[in-house]
Parts: structure tokens; C-alpha cells; sequence
């Protein structure tokens, strides 16, 4: 029973989902910038939420997804979610390849920070923990679900940090997230309690400062 309780938590909270999840609770929760000037989230158009949301979707869970299935069924993967660490590199690279074809859409159609500059950070945040995660794979297996709830937890807490307005109990929902997630991947014996601290740990470290500091005074 609890073991069916994890998997069901574990596809809930899927990697690719979680994203899609720090997006809709920031384009949705009425929020005030601490700086006037910055483009606010929630007060983008509906119409704009939804391209956003759509391409979020598309390229962030859809895409891959999709690629992850095909490679399953032509048998490059045995299990959808890739336990043997040597099956890794590719759909790893995969998401890295979404991520930055996302964060490139947004830096060239939309330059000079003309969306809210999250909207830049978050697929950048992607990029940069794939490429992280395909260098330590060949140490060790990193919870890629631990990361997907630290970027979650990342993204909310540098969103909030810059808000006049926030509602902080879903910061605190992001955390709960987080553990039950942990618990969840050592409850089903898919990783050590140091691989899922730390893809939590990075996941969030790099969520946050992407989102706090983007563009890192580039621009």
C-alpha cells in the first residue's frame, strides 16, 4: 500500500511537470513586483498566460515526453523512468535540448527582458541542471524527481523574495511537496538518501539564483 502511495506521488510530481507547476502558480497568485518597472506575471494578459503556458507545455512536457516514450517502445530505455543510470545520458541531453531551444525562443523573439524576465530564467534553469546532471550521471544516480521539486521550491522562493504581494503558504506547499517526493523515491528504493538531497539541493541552488539574478547584469 505505501508503496503504491510513492509511485502514485512520483507521477504526479513528475520532473517534467514540475516547471509547468512553478509557472501556473506564478501567472495565477496575484503578486505585486518590488520594483515597478519589472513586467508583472499576473498582471500579463490571459491571452499571453495562455501562449506562454502552451509553449511551457509543448516543449517542456510534451516534446520530451513524447521522445522518452519512442525511445521505450524501440527498446532504448527499458522503464519510462530511466532507473538504470546508463540509459540517462541520451534523454537527458533530450531535455537540454528542449530547455535551450525554449530559452533561445524567448532571448531572440522577445529580447531586452520584454517578457517578465522568469519567463527566461525558467527554461534556462532546465538547461542548466540537465547539463549538470548529465556530468554527475556518470558518477552516480541523481534523483531527477528531487530536482524537479527543488527547482519548484527554487523558483518560488526567488519569486516571492522580489514581491510585495505574495502568498507564502505555497512556499511551504512546495516544501511539503519536496518531502513527500524524497520520500517517496526511497521508499521505492530508486535512489540513496544522498542522491535525492542532493538533486534537491542543485535543483534548487540553480532554480533560485537563475530566477533571482537573470540576467546576471548581461543585459
Amino acid at each position: 500500500m505505501i508503496a503504491r502511495i510513492a509511485q502514485i506521488i512520483s507521477w504526479v510530481f513528475l520532473p517534467l511537470f514540475m516547471p509547468l507547476y512553478a509557472l501556473m502558480v506564478t501567472l495565477y497568485t496575484p503578486s505585486s513586483e518590488k520594483i515597478l518597472s519589472n513586467a508583472s506575471l499576473f498582471e500579463l494578459p490571459n491571452e499571453m498566460k495562455s501562449q506562454l503556458l502552451f509553449l511551457f507545455i509543448v516543449f517542456g512536457t510534451v516534446a520530451p515526453g513524447i521522445s522518452f516514450i519512442l525511445m521505450y517502445r524501440r527498446r532504448l530505455i527499458t522503464t519510462i523512468e530511466m532507473d538504470n543510470r546508463s540509459e540517462r545520458s541520451i534523454p537527458l541531453f533530450i531535455v537540454l535540448s528542449y530547455c535551450l531551444i525554449l530559452f533561445l525562443l524567448f532571448f531572440f523573439k522577445a529580447p531586452n527582458l520584454v517578457l517578465p524576465r522568469y519567463i527566461y530564467a525558467l527554461p534556462l534553469t532546465g538547461t542548466i541542471i540537465s547539463i549538470l546532471f548529465i556530468v554527475i550521471n556518470f558518477r552516480t544516480k541523481i534523483s531527477l524527481h528531487a530536482a524537479g521539486t527543488g527547482i519548484l521550491t527554487g523558483y518560488l522562493c526567488a519569486f516571492a523574495a522580489q514581491q510585495l504581494q505574495f502568498n507564502y503558504l505555497l512556499i511551504l506547499i512546495a516544501i511539503m511537496v519536496s518531502g513527500l517526493v524524497l520520500s517517496a523515491r526511497l521508499v521505492l528504493n530508486k535512489h540513496t538518501p544522498f542522491q535525492v538531497y542532493l538533486g534537491w539541493v542543485l535543483g534548487f541552488v540553480v532554480a533560485f539564483v537563475c530566477n533571482m539574478y537573470y540576467p546576471f547584469g548581461l543585459i
